[in-house]
């Protein structure tokens, strides 16, 4: 690997540090929901000496909200260290990806960063950066069948599924009830290696419900393979939800929508308003991922039940010290060298720990820790 020289105000930005674990945010985001810099570095006013580096992060789309808060947020703390960042966006296009890595890795990029849409398609152009001796960090999608990733920074991906699960069998006291409940699926794209960890988390807790009878899926759609949804889309999911709401809930009512991303949840809200569902009357209780600005204002009006709170600040700071630690020739702080087998090696990873929020504690967690407004939830 490169060897690394830092300058002298690099190191005493170091000194102030930036090793934030993935804990309680303390500064907010501005009103258009992009992130400020938080503990995780200087302050972008005052940036560093450059280093005359460049970091290449590759993100997969900006239709998301979270992708473009995670491009944002890493971009701005890692040129506060004095780096220079190209980031770019796929747009969800395979091969557009590939070209704009492929350029990353011509313009002399130093490290890169990626998330990717899917990997799958990117063993080859990884190779080049691999030979090219530049280092690669996954970011909160694995990286597949290639040993040419160093680190994966994430949120625990099972873990989602877990909180997704438990949330739905405390809601609905499946441990205790006699009431039967019909539910449907929605899961995440099959070339996501989150989306199947996502899955098996949630069924580790759903399963025996559905095993005996007190989860009913009319559908009969409960593997990965019939629940999952190319390239997480939100028109899939609504479509989705229509056809099983007109083939198999003419009689009777949906009582649970487990989707695995706010996306899927709109989708669904869609779908239940087209069918004549109405919130706080008949309307089932719907999951979701990401804690977007739309899927809050959704559960404080009811139309969403919950989320899967995830930071993105923080996910950006973890993936910046990774950045750090590999252009020093340092280890970076790692949680995990278990569950992330991607098919060549198991990449050693950083997990932080999400959180599931409702109307119940959504000020408590959000609000108060700053990642939105109530301004921006009133808009």
């Amino acid at each position: 690997m490169k060897k690394k020289i830092l300058s002298l105000m690099l190191t005493a930005v170091l000194a102030m540090g930036l090793a934030v674990g993935c804990g309680p945010a303390d500064n907010g985001q501005p009103a258009d929901g992009t992130a400020t810099t938080t503990d995780g570095g200087s302050d972008a006013s005052t940036p560093a000496a450059s280093t005359g580096k460049r970091v290449a992060v590759a993100m997969p789309t900006q239709s998301s909200e979270r992708w473009i808060n995670d491009g944002n947020n890493m971009k701005e703390k890692l040129e506060a260290l004095g780096y220079e960042v190209d980031l770019q966006y796929a747009e969800d296009d395979v091969q557009a990806q590939v070209s704009q890595i492929e350029n990353m890795i011509a313009s002399g990029a130093d490290c890169l960063v990626i998330a990717a849409v899917d990997s799958s398609a990117l063993v080859n152009v990884e190779q080049q950066a691999k030979e090219a001796d530049i280092p690669i960090i996954a970011y909160d999608r694995l990286l597949m069948d290639t040993d040419a990733v160093s680190y994966y920074a994430t949120f625990d991906n099972k873990g989602v599924g877990t909180a997704i699960g438990k949330y739905i069998e405390e809601a609905k006291d499946l441990a205790n009830t006699d009431e039967t409940y019909t539910i449907e699926f929605f899961m995440g794209s099959p070339d996501d290696n989150n989306a199947v960890m996502l899955y098996n988390g949630l069924m580790e807790v759903l399963q025996p419900y559905l095993d005996n009878g007190t989860l009913v899926c009319k559908s009969g759609r409960t593997s990965f393979e019939d629940t999952c949804i190319l390239r997480w889309s939100q028109e899939t999911a609504q479509q989705n939800c229509e056809n099983y709401l007109t083939g198999f809930y003419a009689d009777e009512k949906l009582d649970i929508c487990a989707t695995a991303f706010d996306g899927f949840a709109y989708g669904c809200k869609a779908a239940l308003e087209g069918a004549g569902y109405t919130v706080g009357k008949d309307w089932p209780l719907i999951t979701g991922q990401d804690a977007e600005l739309m899927a809050t204002k959704n559960i404080i009006a009811g139309s969403q039940t919950m989320s899967i709170y995830k930071d993105t600040r923080l996910l950006a700071d973890k993936c910046v010290t990774m950045v750090q630690a590999v252009l020093e020739g340092a280890e970076p702080e790692i949680n995990d060298e278990e569950q992330y087998d991607n098919g060549k090696l198991v990449v050693p990873s950083y997990l932080c720990t999400p959180v599931a929020v409702d109307k119940d504690n959504y000020k408590e967690i959000i609000v108060d820790g700053g990642y939105y407004t109530e301004e921006q939830l009133a808009e």
